[in-house]
C-alpha cells in the first residue's frame, strides 16, 4: 500500500469558508477513513486551504511527509489559484477528487482547478464520487500504487556488470535518458569483480549453500563434467560476490552480461540471477533484488517497475517459441527465472521441490547448473519497456501461464532446451501482431492483472502505453 496525502481546497471568502468548513472536514474524515481502511497510510493537511499562505504551508507540510500521491479534495467550490499554489509546493503525483453532492459544487471546483493545471502542463488525474464507493477507493489506490512505484525509481541506482552482450542493442539504454525520464543512475562494474571476489567467498557459507541445494531441490544432477560440486560452488561464490557488490555500491537493481566471457571461461550466472530474484536463499527470507541476465537494462527497468507494483518476483524470459497448434508461447531463458515461479508459494520448500539443477548445455562451455523448472499456472500481466525511434513505450498485455500433464509438459519443453526453466504462456495477443510489433526478444511477467496500475505509472512517466489484444 501507499502513503497518500489529502489536502482539502476551500473557498477564499472568509464568510463562505466559515460556513462550509465543517462540511469540508466531515467529507474529508469519510475519505480518510476509507483510505485507511483500504490499508493506505494517510497524511492529512492540517487545515482546509482557504488562503494563499495556507495553500503553500499546508502543501509543504504534506510533501515533507514523503507522500507518494497527493489527493486534492474538492467538497465545495474552491478558488482555483489555491490549487496552483499547492501544486507548486507539491513535487509528486497529483489526483483531483470531487464529491457528487448537488448542493455544494465541488465538481465545479475540480474542473476549474484541473483546467488551470492543464494550461501549465501539470500532469494530474481526476476522479469523482462518494468515498463510501469501494470502486472509487480502489481507483485512488491504483493511482497511489503507481505513484509509489514511479517515485521508488527516482534516486535509485542500476548496477551494470559488463557491457553489451553478443551485439544485443535492445539490452543497452541511454544513461542520460534514464536519468531524465526515470531519475535512475547507472553504476558500471566490470565482470572481473565477480570472478575476483568469488575466490574470496567464505568457504563455510559456500558449502552450506551447496548442501542446502542438494537437499531441498528436486535434484542436483551432477555429471562429472558440466556440473560438478566444484562448479556449483563456483556459482554460489559468484552469488555471494554479487551480493557483496550490491551492498558495497548501494545498488537497487542490476544486470549481468554473462555471455560470452563468463559462460565460456568461468561459469554461468544462473544460480546468481535466480536467487537474487527470489525472496529467499539458504539463509532464509530476504528482499528480492531484480537482476536481469545479459545485462538487459530496459529488461531490468521493466522488472523493477513491475516489482514495485506487484510486490512479487518478476519473470525474465526469452520469447523462445510459439506452438501454433496450441496458441501458446514457450518463455525460456537459461536459468534466469526465479525459483519462486515454480509454485509461487510462500514456502521455499514447495517451490524448490519442483526445481532441478541440470548440467549446462553446449552454449555454455564453462558449465555450471541450469535452474530448471516449469512456471505454475495462473493469470499474468506481461510487458516490456521498449524504444521506438528513441522514445520509450510500455508494450503491455494480459495472459495466463498454463501447465499440462507430465508427458505433454516434457514433450513441449524438449522441443527447445529442456534443461532451462520454462513458462507456457497464452497471451491476449494474436501471434502475427505480437511478432510484428514487439520490440525485444525478452519479456517480463508478474502474477495478476496489474494493467491499470502500469498504465497509471506510464502516464506519470510520460511513457506511451502500447497494448496488445485480440
Amino acid at each position: 500500500m501507499a502513503r497518500i496525502g489529502v489536502i482539502s481546497i476551500s473557498d477564499g471568502r472568509d464568510y463562505v469558508h466559515d460556513g462550509i468548513a465543517e462540511f469540508i472536514r466531515t467529507n474529508e474524515d469519510r475519505l480518510v477513513a476509507e483510505l485507511t481502511s483500504a490499508g493506505h497510510e494517510v497524511v492529512r493537511g492540517s487545515a482546509p486551504v482557504s488562503t494563499n499562505t495556507l495553500a503553500v504551508s499546508v502543501a509543504r507540510e504534506v510533501a515533507s511527509a514523503g507522500v507518494d500521491l497527493t489527493v486534492l479534495h474538492y467538497a465545495v467550490w474552491a478558488f482555483p489559484h489555491f490549487t496552483m499554489l499547492v501544486q507548486g509546493a507539491t513535487p509528486g503525483a497529483l489526483l483531483l477528487l470531487s464529491n457528487i453532492d448537488p448542493v455544494q459544487p465541488g465538481m465545479v471546483g475540480m474542473l476549474a482547478a484541473g483546467g488551470a493545471l492543464d494550461q501549465i502542463g501539470r500532469t494530474h488525474t481526476r476522479l469523482w464520487g462518494d468515498p463510501a464507493d469501494p470502486d472509487l477507493i480502489a481507483k485512488i489506490g491504483v493511482q497511489a500504487c503507481a505513484a509509489s512505484a514511479v517515485s521508488s525509481l527516482r534516486g535509485s541506482t542500476f548496477g551494470r556488470f559488463g557491457g553489451r552482450p553478443m551485439g544485443m542493442n535492445t539490452a543497452v539504454a541511454n544513461t542520460d535518458q534514464w536519468q531524465r525520464i526515470f531519475g535512475i543512475d547507472v553504476e558500471e562494474i566490470d565482470q572481473w569483480e565477480i570472478v575476483r571476489r568469488a575466490e574470496l567467498a567464505d568457504a563455510a557459507e559456500v558449502s552450506k549453500a551447496r548442501v542446502w541445494l542438494e537437499e531441498t531441490t528436486a535434484g542436483v544432477h551432477y555429471d562429472g563434467d558440466k556440473l560438478t560440486p566444484e562448479l556449483l560452488e563456483r556459482q554460489i561464490r559468484s552469488y555471494l560476490a554479487v551480493r557483496e557488490l550490491i551492498d558495497e555500491w548501494n545498488i537497487d537493481f542490476s544486470g549481468i552480461k554473462g555471455q560470452p566471457e563468463l559462460t565460456q571461461y568461468f561459469a554461468t550466472m544462473d544460480i546468481t540471477e535466480a536467487f537474487l530474484n527470489d525472496p529467499y536463499d539458504w539463509n532464509g527470507p530476504k528482499p528480492t533484488h531484480v537482476c536481469a541476465t545479459e545485462a538487459d537494462m530496459d529488461g531490468a527497468l521493466t522488472m523493477q517497475l513491475f516489482k514495485q507494483i506487484s510486490k512479487t518476483p518478476v519473470l525474465f524470459a526469452d520469447v523462445r517459441h510459439y506452438h501454433a497448434d496450441r496458441d501458446i508461447w514457450d518463455l525460456c531463458n537459461s536459468g534466469q527465472h526465479a525459483t519462486w515461479f515454480a509454485a509461487r508459494s510462500d514456502d521455499p520448500a514447495e517451490n524448490l521441490s519442483r526445481v532441478h539443477l541440470y548440467p549446462e548445455v553446449f552454449f555454455f562451455p564453462a558449465g555450471g547448473a541450469s535452474v530448471h523448472h516449469l512456471a505454475a499456472p495462473g493469470q499474468m500481466t506481461f510487458g516490456r519497456l521498449t524504444r521506438n525511434d528513441g522514445n520509450y513505450r510500455m508494450q503491455l498485455m494480459l495472459g495466463d501461464f498454463e501447465t499440462y500433464d507430465d508427458a505433454t509438459n516434457d514433450e513441449l519443453m524438449s522441443q527447445s532446451t529442456r534443461e532451462w526453466p520454462h513458462a507456457f504462456a497464452r497471451l491476449d495477443a494474436r501471434a502475427e501482431d505480437f511478432l510484428s510489433r514487439f520490440g525485444a526478444n525478452h519479456i517480463h511477467a508478474v502474477p495478476g492483472d496489474h494493467r491499470a496500475t502500469v498504465r497509471a505509472a506510464c502516464d506519470l512517466l510520460g511513457v506511451t502505453v502500447d497494448e496488445f489484444g485480440r
